[in-house]
């Protein structure tokens, strides 16, 4: 629960100052309503999918890893418990950058 609530607030964030722009009138009530109906249907609504009908452990270890929860603060029983869920995520986050390592631009081939 602490993870949803804690990501909620970041994709709060953007809506946030949506509606604050509409208070200073910088942005007109048509433009918010869109806004609010495009975080509704997106983020909102994976957000929804994710911790309602996702594997909790799963979603739990992500936010471990991405520092959505503080690792130091979680309880070492549930740590141990997801310690294959977080180093799934552990290895899967860090994979891309590893397995595509850019080349300097002396020994790039062109393709003429």
């Amino acid at each position: 629960m602490l993870a949803h609530e804690k990501e909620l607030d970041r994709a709060l964030v953007p809506l946030a100052e949506a509606f604050d722009r509409w208070r200073q009138r910088k942005l007109d009530s048509g433009s918010l309503a869109l806004q609010i109906h495009d975080w509704d249907l997106g983020s909102q609504k994976e957000l929804f999918k994710k911790y309602n009908y996702g594997i909790k452990e799963m979603n739990v270890a992500y936010a471990i890893v991405t520092g959505i929860l503080d690792e130091k603060k979680v309880d070492a029983e549930l740590l141990e418990y997801l310690q294959l869920h977080i180093a799934f995520y552990r290895n899967h986050l860090r994979e891309p950058a590893e397995s595509s390592p850019t080349k300097p631009a002396s020994q790039q081939t062109s393709a003429s």
